[in-house]
């Protein structure tokens, strides 16, 4: 079947349908679920074929290598040859969880999940849906975020289903998802381990358990050669509008500034939309503003940041501009997927 043709369904977290997601999965299929991070689209990490299906159906770049997700502990042992102790720390710590880890692989798994690379990238989804699913298909399952490469990822099975419906086999709807960004990558190869991505679980709680950690220079000063990660070579998150990322030390200098670009934007005849948190959403002159929370709870602007670039896109705006927010936590999380949508960085 031509993949423009397929009949894409929806399935709920009834019994029958989580078999029936497990079962095209097994067949070689496509299916969309949710994690507590982010909708993966989920293939068997086992079956080249099924993977490279994937690629196609996201527009993804063949040498961005791909984390696989498993139900149990005892999986990881059948993909990686060797599984240090850190490594044992670390899923101890955050298993089930929105953590990856780098391993060296076996040469079991299949090249296109790992673009060649002799890592394999390896998870535990804290999300009952994903877990059952996986553990029903009987397989690791390789599965990236479920959108269009370079778009914001989906927290919602209508953000699935915005970007891939008629190109994958199924969309499993388990509501929202709760971390609303996605997993943390740490590459446990090197000493000492490396963050090359940072996401729901923070640095911080990383170095309670294993101490000192490098940061992959892609956090700040853009793409590497050759990614060891998804996130780290290709613009991401982007919506289809223009981003404008403003960040400075002051709230007020901030609010100022991204008042004054509207106005630019206005003149120009450009529809603008602004990303704000709950404490600053009242002062701007936009056509559309997304509330994405307090910045006293981080946790809540993470979990809103995907809906609020896809919300605004839906009200058709031309330019977005988001304010930015403090790099500690998850908030580091937050300012990695602002960069890398951003066209533009201000600081004031």
């Amino acid at each position: 079947m031509d993949l423009m043709q397929k009949k894409t369904e929806m399935l709920s977290v009834t019994d029958e349908d989580l078999e029936r997601a497990a079962q095209l999965i097994r067949e070689g299929g496509l299916v969309a679920f949710p994690t507590e991070t982010v909708y993966g689209l989920g293939a068997s990490a086992m079956d080249p074929a099924a993977v490279s299906g994937i690629f196609t159906a996201k527009g993804r770049p063949g040498d961005n290598p791909l984390i696989v997700h498993i139900a149990d502990v005892s999986q990881v042992y059948g993909l990686s040859e060797d599984i240090t102790v850190p490594a044992q720390r670390l899923m101890e710590a955050f298993w089930p969880g929105p953590l990856t880890v780098v391993l060296p692989r076996k040469p079991g798994v299949p090249d296109v999940v790992t673009a060649g690379l002799d890592t394999v990238a390896v998870r535990m989804p804290d999300h009952p849906v994903a877990l059952e699913v996986i553990r029903r298909a009987g397989v690791p399952v390789a599965a990236p975020s479920a959108n269009s490469s370079g778009r914001p990822s989906p927290t919602s099975a209508a953000h699935v289903a915005e970007d891939l419906a008629g190109k994958i086999d199924a969309v499993v709807d388990g509501g929202p998802c709760r971390v609303g960004v996605e997993s943390t990558v740490v590459d446990l190869t090197t000493e000492p381990p490396v963050i090359l991505r940072p996401g729901g679980v923070t640095r911080e709680e990383l170095e309670g358990v294993l101490g000192h950690m490098e940061t992959a220079a892609s956090f700040t000063y853009g793409p590497v050669e050759a990614p060891r990660s998804p996130g780290m070579k290709y613009r991401h998150y982007s919506p289809k509008a223009e981003v404008v990322l403003v960040t400075g030390g002051q709230p007020e200098r901030v609010t100022e500034k991204i008042n004054e670009l509207i106005s630019r934007y206005h003149c120009r005849g450009k529809q603008t939309g602004v990303l704000a948190a709950a404490e600053t959403a009242g002062r701007y002159r936009a056509d559309a503003v997304f509330n994405l929370g307090s910045r006293g709870c981080p946790e809540e602007i993470a979990r809103n940041l995907f809906n609020g670039l896809r919300s605004l896109d839906m009200q058709g705006v031309d330019i977005i501009i988001s304010e930015g927010y403090a790099e500690t936590g998850i908030g580091t999380a937050v300012m990695n997927r602002l960069r890398k949508a951003a066209g533009s960085i201000i600081e004031v």
